[in-house]
C-alpha cells in the first residue's frame, strides 16, 4: 500500500538477507532491509527545485545541480511555462517558513502515491496521513508539469547515477544492519507485510533526513548522501524501530502498571507523544540505551556513554539508564533480545522511576524528533479497527469496533468504521445508518466532513441527487479545511459520484 513497487534483486533493490550462521544462535530466516531509489520520490523532488526549494543546494550531490540545469532547459516552452508557475504556486504558498519542514510534507506525500504519470493515492483521500492533506493539490499540477517537461525521460537519463549510489552505499549500510542483529541477538523473521525501506535521493539537502513510520508497519528513511554522509546513525535509529517496534505489542497489562510514570515527566522537553503513551517512551528509552552501548565511536569510554544516558534522560527517556544496565548483563549471556525483554519490562518498578524523574533536571530542549509519524506501539481499539481495516480486514476492523462501541470508546470514529465495512461489503443501508451515527456523535470535524461526503456518494448511486447535493454541502460547513475534504466535497457538487470500474461502493 505505502510500499513502492520492487525489483528483484539488482542495483535498484539490495536485500539484506543475513543468514542465521552470522549469530550466535539457531537458524533463522532472513531480515528485510531494502536499499532502493524513486522515480516518484524524484519527480516530485525535483518539482520542489523547480519551485525555489534551494537548501544547501553548494554541498549537495552534483546530481541535484545537473538536473536542476535540465530542468531550467525544459522550461524554455512556453507550455512548460505555465505549468511550471501553476505549479510553483501553489508550491509557494504551502511551503511555510521553514525550508526542511516545507519539504518534508512533500516528502511524505511521495511515499504515499503511486507511479508517474498517474500519482495515485495509495489511501482513500480521508486516510491519508495528516502531513501530506495541506499538499494534496499539488498532484494535478505536477501531473501537467511532468507531461510538459516530458519529465519521464529527464528520470530515465539520471537513473543510471542513481543505481551507482546504491553500489557506492550499500556496503556500509549492510554493515550497520548486520552488526546490530548480531548485537541483538534477534530472530530476523520479520512479519510479513512490514518492510524497512531506505530511498537515496539526491534532489534534496545532504543534511536532511526524512524517516517515516506509517502504521508500524512500512518504515521508511529518504537521504542524500554525499561523500562519507550517509547519516548512519539516523538509519540505525530508524531500523531499531523497525526491529524493536513490535516487542511492546499485546503488553497492555504491563503498559498499565508502569504508565504512572508518565505523570513525573510533563516537564520533560521531549515530544508530547512519549508523555502520553508509555510504550512509546519505552521503545525509545530502550534504542537511546542500545545506542549509548554500541557507539559508533568505539573509543568512548563508559564515562562518556554514561553521559549520552544522562542526556537522553534529561530529555524525558527517563528508562535509558535502566535499559543501559540490563544491557551490560545482555552482552555476556547468549538469550537474544527479544527473550529478554519481557524479563526487563517485569522488572521496571514503576515507583522506584518516578522517585528517580524527581532528581533529573531535565535539559531546556530535546534533539528534533527522528521518525516523524508516530508509531503504533499501543493502539486504542478504534485506531486498530481503522488499522485493521487499511490492511484488508474489514470482519476484524468491525468486531474491533463494535468492541469500542461497547466500551463507549470514540464511538463516533468507531460507527464511521463500521460505515466504510458496510460499503466494502455492498450493504449500502448499513453504510447509510452508520454514516449517520457518526455525524451525529463525532467530535472530529474530518470524521463528520467524510461521513457526509460518504453519504453523498452513496445518495448519488441511489439517484437520489437533491440529497446528495446536500450532503456535500454540509461537508463543506463542517469546519474542516482539508484541501482533500474541500476537493471532495466540490467534486460532489459539481456531478454525480461514479465509482472507480468493479468496485461499486463509494470510495
Amino acid at each position: 500500500m505505502l510500499q513502492e513497487a520492487r525489483l528483484s534483486f539488482s542495483l535498484r533493490t539490495l536485500l539484506f538477507a543475513l543468514i542465521a550462521t552470522a549469530l550466535p544462535c539457531a537458524a533463522q530466516a532472513p531480515t528485510k532491509a531494502s536499499l532502493d531509489v524513486s522515480e516518484t520520490l524524484f519527480s516530485i523532488t525535483a518539482a520542489a527545485n523547480v519551485c525555489g526549494y534551494d537548501q544547501d543546494l553548494t554541498a549537495s550531490s552534483p546530481i541535484r545541480q545537473q538536473v536542476r540545469a535540465d530542468l531550467v532547459k525544459a522550461s524554455e516552452s512556453p507550455q512548460v511555462t505555465a505549468a511550471a508557475q501553476a505549479m510553483c504556486r501553489f508550491y509557494r504558498e504551502h511551503k511555510g517558513d521553514d525550508a526542511a519542514h516545507g519539504l518534508a510534507q512533500y516528502v511524505s506525500l511521495a511515499l504515499n502515491v503511486g507511479n508517474p504519470p498517474d500519482f495515485t493515492l495509495k489511501w482513500q483521500e480521508a486516510d491519508m496521513p495528516d502531513d501530506t492533506t495541506y499538499v494534496l493539490g499539488f498532484l494535478p499540477l505536477l501531473k501537467n508539469y511532468a507531461v510538459a517537461t516530458n519529465l519521464h525521460s529527464i528520470w530515465l537519463r539520471y537513473q543510471p547515477q542513481y543505481d551507482a549510489l546504491i553500489e557506492h552505499y550499500h556496503d556500509p549500510i549492510e554493515k550497520m544492519i548486520t552488526a546490530t542483529d548480531v548485537y541483538l541477538r534477534m530472530p530476523l523473521a520479520i512479519d510479513a507485510g512490514r518492510s524497512y525501506t531506505i530511498y537515496m535521493e539526491p534532489m534534496i539537502s545532504s543534511g536532511q533526513v526524512n524517516s517515516r513510520d506509517y502504521r508500524d508497519e512500512f518504515y521508511y528513511m529518504v537521504i542524500s548522501p554525499q561523500g562519507d554522509n550517509i547519516h548512519v546513525e539516523q538509519l540505525r535509529h530508524a531500523y531499531l524501530h523497525f526491529v524493536l517496534d513490535p516487542l511492546i505489542a499485546k503488553r497492555a497489562t504491563a503498559l498499565d502498571r508502569i504508565k504512572p510514570i508518565l505523570a513525573s515527566l510533563q516537564q520533560a522537553p521531549m515530544a508530547e507523544i512519549y508523555k502520553e503513551d508509555v510504550g512509546l517512551l519505552i521503545i525509545e528509552s530502550l534504542i537511546r540505551a542500545i545506542e549509548a552501548r554500541t557507539t559508533l565511536d568505539t573509543k568512548l569510554s563508559d564515562q562518556e556513554r554514561q553521559a549520552m544516558v544522562r542526556r537522553a534522560e534529561s530529555e524525558g527517556f527517563i528508562l535509558t539508564g535502566y535499559f543501559y544496565d540490563q544491557l551490560r548483563t545482555f552482552e555476556k549471556g547468549e538469550t537474544g533480545l527479544k527473550d529478554s525483554f519481557p524479563d526487563w519490562l517485569h522488572g521496571i518498578d514503576a515507583g522506584e522511576v518516578r522517585r528517580h524523574a524527581t532528581s533529573v533536571q531535565f535539559a531546556p530542549s530535546a534533539e528534533p524528533e527522528l521518525m516523524q509519524a508516530p508509531k503504533l506501539a499501543t493502539l486504542s481499539r478504534v485506531d486498530q479497527a481503522e488499522r485493521a481495516l487499511a490492511s484488508g480486514n474489514p470482519a476484524g476492523a468491525a468486531q474491533l469496533a463494535n468492541e469500542a462501541l461497547a466500551s463507549n470508546e470514540d464511538p463516533g470514529k468507531a460507527y464511521f468504521v463500521l460505515a466504510r465495512v458496510a460499503t466494502l461489503g455492498g450493504n449500502l443501508q448499513d453504510a447509510r445508518d452508520n454514516f449517520g451515527r457518526a455525524i451525529r456523535t463525532a467530535k472530529d470535524p474530518r470524521v463528520v466532513a467524510w461521513s457526509h461526503i460518504y453519504l453523498g456518494r452513496i445518495l448519488d448511486l441511489q439517484d437520489d441527487r437533491e440529497d446528495a447535493l446536500v450532503q456535500y454541502k454540509a461537508a463543506l460547513d463542517t469546519g474542516d479545511t482539508s484541501a482533500d475534504t474541500k476537493a471532495a466535497a466540490e467534486r460532489g457538487l459539481k456531478a454525480p459520484y461514479e465509482p472507480p470500474a468493479g468496485k461499486p461502493q463509494p470510495q
